[in-house]
């Protein structure tokens, strides 16, 4: 009997990856990155040319679910609960199927299965998805600096999963860059469940030769039974060649033992000289801090203080300003001054 998989119904698939002997391979751990694809669709070709006839073809593209599963001995398993949004037509689907453990490579495919229907029994879900959003790195934050060319990184959670089929009239994953509602960007191939979970999972994509000045960036995305969330961010596009700092600030602030300067740039992987020199009110250094930052992003980690001034002794409480300064390989430089409060 040939299994028929239905919309909002839960799914698991189990295999192992073998040899050309099509014996198990026992020794094999790594990763399997499964697609699954509803039935084919009929397209046509535009015929836009007098000599172009519009010819019928076929294809099999809309993403049932795509994810990442762990191969233990040779063996994987997966879960997922099939989006409300597929063809409710029943033909045959598809898995696709790629792992590796690092040295050895594995494909193969089944079609063997049905899909289409509703399942009446389906879940019931009436909340939709969490997102996170970032640019660049997690680090990032909203009215933040970046490059020409950012990462949008987008953390999501649903309790029965993210629809990625594209099938459903309104129900993409869309990113709208400041407000151009017609010039959509689908994000539906840039989802990936995360390892062994069909519940979280990221989207990244990496914007092209953004105009230099700030951008609002807004993100909808849809769970399996069509329930939505949205998230909006903004920042600023600052050309690379000039080193540029901004949100320089220290944490906890005002503190007492200890706390943490922070800053952003534009100089994404870059190893940045930093110093911190924090001075009296009156002018007077008190203390200097030299480090080296190696960038991934465009948000520095945390730069540690203990209060202490050069000579290892505490310093009084009262309003301090610090000065930042950052040296790019290039020797190109930006500072800036901010103020710190000590309490004792």
């Amino acid at each position: 009997m040939t299994d028929t998989i239905q919309a909002l119904s839960r799914v698991t698939v189990k295999g192992h990856v073998e040899d050309f002997s099509n014996q198990q391979i026992t020794d094999f751990n790594g990763v399997l990155y499964p697609t699954v694809y509803d039935k084919p669709s009929q397209r046509s070709t535009l015929g836009q040319d007098s000599d172009s006839p519009i010819v019928q073809y076929e294809t099999q593209t809309n993403k049932v679910y795509s994810g990442k599963a762990s191969v233990v001995n040779g063996a994987f398993e997966f879960t997922f609960i099939v989006p409300k949004d597929i063809n409710y037509s029943i033909d045959f689907g598809k898995i696709s199927y790629y792992a590796e453990n690092g040295s050895i490579d594995a494909f193969g495919y089944d079609t063997s299965f049905l899909i289409g229907g509703l399942e009446p029994n389906g879940i019931i879900d009436n909340e939709g998805p969490t997102i996170e959003v970032y640019i660049n790195d997690e680090n990032f934050v909203n009215g933040g600096v970046t490059d020409e060319t950012p990462i949008l990184i987008a953390d999501v959670f649903d309790e029965n999963g993210i629809n990625t089929v594209g099938s459903g009239v309104g129900h993409d994953i869309l990113a709208i860059l400041d407000g151009e509602t017609g010039n959509p960007i689908v994000l539906n191939d840039f989802y990936t469940a995360d390892l062994d979970s069909h519940q979280s999972g990221q989207i990244r994509y990496n914007f092209a030769a953004l105009e230099s000045g700030p951008h609002t960036l807004s993100l909808k995305l849809w769970d399996v039974n069509n329930n939505s969330a949205e998230r909006t961010i903004e920042f600023v596009v600052q050309e690379q060649e000039n080193v540029v700092l901004d949100h320089v600030l220290n944490y906890p602030n005002p503190f007492t033992t200890n706390t943490e300067f922070f800053f952003e740039h534009n100089q994404v992987c870059s190893e940045l000289d930093v110093q911190v020199q924090v001075l009296t009110v009156a002018g007077n250094l008190v203390k200097t801090i030299s480090t080296t930052a190696k960038t991934q992003g465009f948000r520095s980690e945390g730069i540690a203080w203990d209060g202490l001034d050069d000579f290892g002794d505490p310093l009084a409480k009262g309003v301090y300003v610090y000065h930042l300064k950052v040296r790019t390989p290039d020797g190109e430089v930006a500072e800036k001054l901010e103020k710190l409060v000590i309490l004792r």
